[in-house]
């Protein structure tokens, strides 16, 4: 969790009517009062340190066709100069498949290369832009960190739909928010409030706002089409119907009536600037095939496909990039070396090449190698796969503390990875700590037997737990060694020490402890 997030969930602990008194202030959007004890500075902050992993989440930037993000960025400053909030907008085109586009805290904003295909005109690629802006400049993700604050959830969860990110349940670290920032799905107000403002930015910066009505209009078809792909990216966040269009109408209608006429439609010119971007398309269709074929394991059929591909598009680092996947996948750890090597020839800014060819190192036994692509890629964006080679590399070269680190990092991920880095974490700590886990104390019973309870807070069962046993007997200090050798998981139990005082014994003169000297995962 970064500092501005410590400094979050510590404001909970102040009474919520004072957050109420100090932290009113006026959305620059909407102009309504609202509740904002994020500050525009932490705003642009978060923004910032999360636009980096959570473009490497969805895909990386399209770095085969640098002239379309200039595009893209273009007509979305041209927009943002109407925006009430002069935030350091930012605008990329990410290379995925999936049509979608989203935004986070600060102005940073993204749009896939799979929505590009769907519009026809530089009109709808500003009404998707300025839906964005909005977005942040309204502080619609902000809301969402301050909401989870203040009911004291957690803040950094996955929720990227597994068909949009590959590493879904893999995202380790601060880079979980923005996983979850990017995935929200906003209420009908704040989708509201995005096509008003939106489409009014369009009619200021010229553009005919009569494009957000034809967008609407487009994915209105598109959802009836149940098409997957779509259900998946921007309708999961951003859902489509035909109340959003006539709302729009009616906007449009408010805007010809203010004399906001003869607007740009720039048909002509989204079709010029997107021309390479179509004309690659065949060549993503098929890497998109050889996806679905590796997940029916049909390894061959995809290879064939990721050829094609590379073939059409030869400068892609992503068709090269899966092709070593698949020989990692087969332990060609030499083949998969040189085709990673292939994709950061032509895109040395994306995590996935420096985890799979760090992890190819790693089981070539090169160490130095694995372990400098594997932090290259955890500075792109963390996962629980190179957080756990690392740490599994650390404790070979016996830096107990380092691998600790990583594995911690690891154990955050869902599933069977983020168990077995839990474990290892364990596996350390519980015998670098073991009072940190075990707690135990003494009593006597009826008949004089002097018992150990012992909890064990693991939620994984310990063994040769051991025990210092402490008793001042007839003012004269005790100590006995005791030992349990198996202590289950997240569990009280009670054991009889075997010691057993005389019945004549002064009980006002009994002081017992039990010191927890040792244990280990079982």
């Amino acid at each position: 969790m970064t500092n501005i997030l410590r400094r979050f969930v510590r404001v909970i602990r102040v009474p919520v009517v004072a957050i109420l008194l100090l932290t009113c202030s006026v959305n620059p959007v909407t102009g309504d009062r609202e509740l904002a004890f994020i500050s525009e500075r932490e705003e642009i902050s978060i923004g910032s340190q999360q636009y980096v992993p959570s473009q490497q989440s969805q895909g990386g930037q399209l770095k085969v066709d640098p002239e379309l993000t200039a595009y893209v960025n273009e007509v979305g400053q041209r927009l943002a100069a109407f925006s009430p909030r002069q935030l350091p907008y930012e605008f990329v085109v990410l290379n995925n498949s999936v049509p979608n586009a989203w935004a986070l805290p600060g102005g940073k904003i993204a749009i896939n290369r799979g929505l590009l295909y769907e519009l026809n005109t530089e009109a709808e690629l500003a009404a998707v832009l300025g839906h964005e802006i909005v977005h942040s400049a309204a502080r619609h993700g902000a809301q969402s960190v301050e909401r989870g604050i203040l009911l004291q959830t957690a803040l950094v969860v996955t929720a990227v739909a597994l068909s949009d990110n590959e590493y879904a349940g893999a995202i380790v670290g601060g880079a979980q928010l923005g996983a979850q920032l990017i995935s929200t799905r906003y209420g009908r107000d704040a989708e509201r409030e995005s096509d008003l403002y939106g489409t009014r930015y369009m009619a200021q910066a010229g553009y005919d706002p009569q494009g957000a009505v034809q967008l609407q209009q487009a994915f209105v078809r598109l959802s009836e089409g149940r098409s997957s792909g779509w259900l998946e990216g921007l309708f999961s966040s951003h859902p489509a119907s035909q109340e959003r269009v006539q709302n729009n109408q009616q906007l449009v209608n408010q805007l010809r009536a203010e004399g906001f006429t003869g607007g740009d439609m720039g048909a002509d010119r989204y079709q010029q600037r997107t021309a390479s971007l179509r004309a690659a398309k065949p060549a993503y269709d098929a890497f998109d095939e050889a996806q679905k074929l590796i997940a029916d394991d049909k390894i061959e059929d995809a290879e064939r496909k990721l050829d094609e591909a590379i073939g059409l598009l030869p400068n892609e680092a992503r068709f090269y990039g899966l092709k070593a996947d698949i020989a990692l996948m087969q332990r060609r750890y030499g083949a998969a070396i040189d085709l990673y090597n292939s994709a950061l020839a032509r895109d040395d800014a994306y995590f996935d090449y420096y985890l799979g060819r760090g992890m190819a190192y790693s089981r070539q036994g090169n160490r130095n190698r694995a372990r400098a692509d594997l932090q290259a890629s955890v500075d792109l964006l963390p996962t629980a796969m190179a957080t756990n080679e690392l740490g599994t590399m650390a404790l070979a070269a016996n830096d107990r503390a380092g691998a600790k680190q990583y594995f911690q990092m690891a154990a955050a991920a869902p599933g069977d990875m983020g168990a077995q880095a839990q474990t290892a974490f364990l596996r350390l700590d519980v015998v670098d700590n073991p009072t940190a886990y075990v707690q135990a104390s003494v009593y006597l019973d009826r008949s004089g037997r002097l018992i150990i309870q012992v909890q064990n807070r693991a939620p994984v069962p310990l063994a040769n737990v051991t025990f210092e046993l402490q008793g001042i007997l007839g003012g004269q200090l005790e100590r006995r060694p005791f030992s349990v050798n198996n202590l289950p998981a997240s569990r009280v139990s009670e054991y009889d020490t075997g010691l057993t005082l005389p019945v004549d014994t002064d009980m006002a003169t009994v002081r017992g402890q039990a010191i927890v000297r040792s244990a280990i995962v079982n």
